[in-house]
């Protein structure tokens, strides 16, 4: 299955929430869910419909498919400690949210794109998958190719969220200096930018 590429703010409507990783822009408010029976009496949502929700937040914000998700959600109830606050932080720590996240991109969309292109490195050295999971201490930058840095600049300089405080971001002076971040900590679960009910979602793959 390909990825969605159609309408983003139609995904932030279905969802009813918005994606700060899906896109930056702002979504009206209306009281009907969009397509062309959105204006049609609407029953009051099951339980199912609730946790399909919650899941769907998560899967277009990351832009992730269903398998890979999957995956994720299985690793996270192995792990000690409580299942979702596991999936929440192995969704933070791929490669293409943690470029996101420090500001080099606008999106998790673009984001993955620099990183597919091979103009992102860590600790030095040239990764292309977005989902690699960066670990505390490495340090990722945009590789030294002077059109690379300065578009990564140019969308620091309007970030589309506030850095977390588990990164570290160094910016130098010069123009055609890469800036640097360094990952200072594992994210914890409070510092997803989205409202999500996390539980419901490790319920709807329990059933």
């Amino acid at each position: 299955m390909s990825r969605y590429t159609g309408p983003r703010l139609r995904k932030c409507r279905r969802v009813d929430a918005l994606l700060p990783g899906l896109t930056r822009k702002t979504m009206e408010r209306r009281p009907q869910p969009p397509g062309q029976h959105g204006h049609a009496r609407r029953r009051r949502p099951s339980e199912y419909a609730h946790q399909l929700t919650e899941k769907q937040k998560l899967l277009f914000n990351y832009g992730l498919r269903e398998r890979q998700f999957v995956r994720l959600v299985a690793e996270a109830k192995r792990r000690k400690g409580v299942a979702g606050e596991n999936l929440l932080e192995l969704l933070e720590r791929r490669l293409d949210n943690i470029v996101f996240r420090a500001g080099f991109a606008p999106t998790i969309p673009a984001a993955r794109q620099l990183v597919n292109h091979g103009h992102i490195q860590v600790d030095g050295g040239r990764v292309d998958i977005p989902s690699y999971r960066i670990k505390a201490g490495e340090v990722i930058a945009p590789r030294g190719r002077l059109n690379t840095i300065r578009m990564v600049r140019a969308s620091l300089a309007h970030p589309s969220l506030p850095k977390p405080d588990w990164l570290d971001l160094k910016v130098a002076p010069g123009e055609d200096q890469a800036p640097e971040v360094r990952v200072v900590s594992l994210p914890p679960a409070s510092t997803v930018p989205l409202e999500v009910d996390v539980q419901l979602v490790i319920e709807f793959y329990s059933r």
